[in-house]
């Protein structure tokens, strides 16, 4: 692109202008775009190449990143330089994934990139949504194919009202809804949710107001195309060889028997040797060096052909196991599965289980979020994996990967919703999941768990939380809406939502739509037979464990709060940190101080110890007021009075005149150093000097 292509187009968005730019940057992109709203600054860019032939899959890769000069800071730690993607650029990727992955052409192969970059932070306006939209017009304006215009948005609840692209601060402090959405002119195509146990009615209505503010959005990518979009490169979806594809079709009877099969593996494997039987026998005879290839080819329609024959039988009332379309499968739970965890829970559902820890911590475990955004700490965390044997496969050993950070992240927010005021239980917790089978449904089993285990720590949670995944087949002018859908149910949908909540309502909800268009009685059909399915795994969870423990487990820390006057703290950590390190050596605890308040925690694993640090802590800090009455030892003697100790720390001084009724000569004629007496405080001054009077508590009581 050259200077004169530059292209500017504006619409209104919540009452604040979001500006599309094109041709100025980037220009050796195949498409680029500028998106500001406010004065945040996001940008995209898009390119592709020719596939790789021996893919047997779409090679689309979205990156987003938040470099913290965007917001005028410097990155912490000793590399001084941004490393691995973090937990939320992770997410924004996953979010642009989701809503663009099914609209490229079918059977398109071509290696697409998508980057997306934050150039400028105003510490008001969501970046991740403007990095969407930005993505979503660069590939719009592209030659690449992509069917439609898409638009993004984020919806808050504030005092009840909906709010479209609440500020940051508000999303995190005021708003009791995070719905992003995205969607094109007919239909949503991705909503990522989480909820203050949202009713179903009401989270439809969220719905439909996002698609209003999303269709504004598309009309301005759709005029931007108008102005600077390049023309499509045409591309037309590969026609399978009508003899290869009716040598595959005569496996057909077979292989719906085979899908009939009972049991995850057992179908797999009777699947499997009908598929190797099917390419052994269209493959004989073929030259070597087409071999591979023609091999591929029967494999992707015998895949296609599974896929329609499950789709059939599913619309024709029979699901591969059996099941009716709104049947749980059978729910087993095992609570304290570890008897060192804090609590957990081995929760199995049909062929996908998990175990599920929770483990209690201190204020100082808390996780420090470091970014773009304003610093803050996260008490609630959830921690979600996958390993390879849990569907019997064998896979590089690596760290998480962006699909268990996306799983364990929805969890997490369909738990965040319940759990008690940090006034009423300050603990850290962490939650751990690790999938130990798997046929479906794995992070709604996450959430089951998660639950179980928590009730078990003696984490007094508002209510149960409970999980499901659901699907939609719509085939042959039919629709079937499933509960609790299998791995391949969910791979062959139309439609995968996941919904958790607790009996009042929503609580984190995740759709990735596949057809043109859901109506609103669809929506409110899924999502109350969605409910139906929560509330019985409730009840199955309600069984076994009923409500939180009284006492968290005895391997968990005692943790008590206390709140001491703010102008205290830094007596209690004094002179380099030397009383309060002194006191937890002492005690065995660990001793936190939650901010300038004077909130401060301690945690032990011996609670008598902690209650006497507790009074110890309190006795320190405490302000002395006139006419209390304290116990107090004799630190010093001066000619003109003794200086005596009332509070670990705090010294007043009693006046020679003040040590007995009749005259004194010599302090010491009446207390020496390390007596003990009765004492009684006659005035505080603005200083905080504490004065005292023996006599006083000598006089006889009324």
């Amino acid at each position: 692109m050259t200077e004169s292509n530059y292209v500017r187009v504006e619409c209104e968005l919540a009452g604040k202008p979001l500006i599309l730019e094109t041709g100025q940057i980037a220009r050796q992109a195949h498409g680029s775009v500028l998106v500001t709203y406010g004065e945040t600054q996001c940008f995209a860019a898009v390119v592709y190449a020719d596939g790789r032939e021996d893919l047997d899959f779409f090679p689309l890769t979205v990156d987003y990143r938040e470099k913290t000069d965007a917001a005028g800071k410097i990155p912490g730690g000793f590399f001084k330089r941004e490393g691995r993607p973090t937990t939320k650029e992770i997410l924004t990727m996953r979010l642009t994934d989701r809503s663009i992955r099914p609209l490229f052409p079918k059977g398109f192969k071509k290696e697409v990139q998508v980057h997306s970059r934050v150039f400028g932070y105003d510490g008001e306006t969501s970046s991740d949504i403007l990095a969407m939209i930005a993505s979503f017009a660069a590939l719009h304006i592209s030659e690449i194919p992509f069917e439609c215009a898409l638009g993004a948005v984020r919806i808050g609840l504030i005092d009840d009202e909906f709010v479209t692209m609440p500020t940051d601060a508000q999303r995190r402090s005021e708003s009791t809804l995070d719905l992003v959405v995205a969607g094109h002119e007919d239909a949503l195509v991705m909503v990522e949710c989480s909820a203050k146990e949202m009713p179903e009615d009401r989270m439809i209505d969220a719905l439909e107001r996002a698609h209003e503010e999303v269709r504004g959005i598309i009309r301005a990518v759709e005029e931007f195309r108008s102005k600077a979009g390049r023309e499509k490169v045409v591309f037309e979806a590969p026609v399978p060889d009508p003899n290869l594809l009716a040598g595959v079709e005569s496996y057909r009877d077979r292989l719906r028997a085979a899908l009939e099969t009972s049991g995850k593996h057992e179908r797999s494997e009777a699947v499997s040797a009908i598929k190797t039987e099917c390419v052994e026998a269209l493959c004989e005879g073929v030259e070597k060096d087409e071999l591979a290839k023609h091999s591929k080819a029967v494999k992707g329609l015998f895949s296609s052909m599974t896929s329609q024959l499950e789709r059939e039988a599913i619309v024709g009332g029979r699901r591969v196991d059996g099941r009716a379309s709104d049947e749980i499968r059978a729910i087993t739970i095992v609570p304290d599965f570890i008897k060192r965890n804090h609590g957990s829970a081995l929760f199995t559902r049909g062929e996908t289980q998990a175990i599920v820890s929770t483990t209690l911590g201190t204020p100082d475990d808390e996780q420090i979020i470091d970014g773009i955004e304003d610093e803050y700490k996260k008490r609630f965390y959830l921690h979600y994996s996958f390993p390879s044997f849990s569907v019997g496969e064998v896979r590089r050993i690596m760290g998480p990967g962006r699909r268990e950070i996306g799983h364990g992240m929805l969890a997490e927010r369909a738990l965040q919703p319940v759990l008690p005021e940090r006034e009423r239980f300050p603990y850290t917790l962490r939650v751990v999941s690790e999938i130990l089978e798997s046929n479906g449904s794995s992070s709604m089993a996450t959430v089951c768990g998660g639950c179980l285990s928590m009730m078990l720590a003696g984490v007094p949670i508002t209510q149960p939380v409970a999980g499901i995944a659901m699907g939609l087949i719509q085939e042959g002018g039919k629709t079937v809406i499933l509960s609790d859908i299998l791995g391949s149910e969910d791979h062959n949908g139309d439609m995968d939502f996941k919904v958790a909540g607790s009996g009042l309502g929503i609580t984190a909800l995740q759709m990735d739509i596949k057809v043109q268009g859901v109506t609103r009685q669809l929506l409110e059909d899924a999502l109350a037979q969605a409910r139906e399915g929560r509330v019985h795994i409730l009840r199955k969870m309600l069984e076994v464990v009923q409500g939180p423990s009284d006492e968290v487990s005895p391997h968990a820390p005692r943790m008590e709060q206390i709140k001491i006057p703010s102008d205290r703290i830094g007596f209690l950590i004094g002179p380099g940190g030397k009383t309060i390190k002194g006191l937890q050596e002492q005690f065995k605890v660990k001793i936190s101080i939650l901010g300038d308040n004077g909130d401060v925690t301690v945690a032990g694993l011996d609670r008598d110890l902690v209650m006497t640090c507790l009074e110890t802590i309190r006795g320190m800090t405490e302000t002395p007021k006139i006419g209390t009455r304290y116990k107090g030892i004799v630190k010093s003697t001066k000619d003109f009075g003794a200086f005596i100790e009332i509070l670990p720390g705090t010294e007043g001084m009693c006046h020679i005149s003040e040590l007995a009724d009749g005259y004194v000569e010599k302090v010491e004629d009446v207390v020496k150093v390390g007596d003990e007496i009765d004492v009684v405080v006659i005035n505080v001054d603005d200083r905080g000097k504490v004065k005292l009077s023996h006599r006083q508590t000598l006089a006889p009581a009324n």
